[in-house]
């Protein structure tokens, strides 16, 4: 099932795997056959994609301290994993502006901790380390960030990315670029949506939640424009560079960015409206403006996937509007038919992006 079969029994450790994006990697990679392993903290939200899916019934899980640096060793040294994709983070803008300390502590030192973990393995290991398209230093230009350009921004939660950057940098010079025995890739996305998210301050999270309540949806800002991306597209670029670098197609050590197609680039307020026609809504009554912005928000930020296309044949797959339909069917499935198997269906989407993948012809849904 996609990516020429290279997950398939192998052992594959997935830090911060009980939150939304970690729980569509786990499913995705239990249902090509790796036998998966989680570290977090806890389960992030109620409900929870974790907790839907019944995720620990599949995988073996683990709780325990991404900043806990021996506890983490210990687990990496028992697991022995194949693969380690890191994802564990703070990973919410206006959280870190609640939670500074808590932000920096957790995306800077624990990257470290999965750094130094790496240091430590003595077999074959391919490792892929996620971070944020928040990790650049946004000045708010027109044009995509490319992989080369300056990281760290203004606020807590693109300074905490952007420190995150220099921590794997420096490791990786330092010290893991000398040992054969590790493949070893960065990798940068953002504004990820998609059925199963539950965090807060979200605007997807918000709609869906006002959608079932027969609410209207409070936008900060309505004019704000994101490259949205289902989550699934991300996915299979992280999954498609560990398939490089395990198979020895991708040089070691280097960032790629993941992004969406540039149609892709929508207001807020136009996805509330598109996905409120989908959920069967009137989309011009179910928003309202409150003008409240408590903190600073970046207005423009995309991402330049071009590395990602022209090194490992990846690109997105597919269009805004499917996109939202993806996202429309998954919750109107949790919250409207509510005897639905929610595992069947977030499978049934997995199989259909990589059917859609391959139509085009994407070498990873092969």
């Amino acid at each position: 099932m996609a990516f020429n079969s290279i997950f398939k029994g192998k052992k594959v450790l997935i830090t911060g795997n009980t939150g939304f994006k970690g729980s569509w990697l786990s499913t995705w990679l239990h249902l090509m056959g790796a036998d998966v392993y989680g570290y977090s903290l806890s389960i992030p939200t109620n409900p929870s994609m974790f907790e839907t899916l019944k995720l620990e019934e599949k995988i073996h899980q683990h709780y325990g301290d991404i900043c806990n640096k021996e506890e983490f060793n210990d687990y990496v040294q028992e697991v022995q994993p194949d693969f380690l994709i890191h994802l564990a983070a703070q990973a919410l803008v206006l959280t870190s502006y609640r939670e500074p300390f808590e932000t920096m502590t957790t995306n800077i030192i624990g990257t470290a901790v999965v750094c130094e973990a790496i240091m430590k393995i003595d077999w074959e290991c391919t490792c892929v380390l996620i971070t944020s398209d928040k990790a650049y230093d946004n000045v708010e230009w027109i044009w995509g960030y490319r992989e080369t350009d300056r990281v760290g921004g203004k606020d807590i939660y693109s300074g905490s990315k952007g420190a995150a950057e220099l921590v794997i940098k420096s490791y990786w010079h330092s010290f893991i670029n000398k040992m054969p025995n590790i493949k070893f890739g960065v990798t940068r996305a953002g504004n990820v949506i998609g059925g199963g998210d539950w965090a807060k301050d979200r605007i997807i999270v918000d709609c869906v939640k006002a959608f079932s309540e027969g609410e209207t949806v409070e936008i900060r800002s309505p004019k704000a424009t994101r490259p949205w991306q289902h989550v699934l597209e991300p996915l299979s670029g992280y999954l498609t560079l560990a398939q490089y670098l395990a198979e020895g197609k991708s040089e070691n050590g280097e960032p790629y960015n993941f992004g969406p197609r540039a149609e892709q680039t929508k207001t807020v307020f136009e996805l509330v409206q598109d996905l409120a026609s989908l959920w069967g809504l009137d989309r011009d009554k179910v928003a309202k403006l409150t003008g409240d912005i408590p903190f600073e928000e970046a207005t423009l930020l995309k991402l330049n996937c071009d590395k990602a296309l022209s090194y490992l044949n990846w690109h997105s797959t597919l269009h805004y509007e499917e996109c939202v339909r993806f996202i429309a069917e998954w919750y109107r499935a949790f919250y409207v038919e509510k005897d639905k198997d929610m595992y069947a269906l977030t499978e049934k989407q997995i199989k259909e992006y990589i059917d859609e993948a391959k139509k085009q012809n994407l070498e990873w849904a092969f």
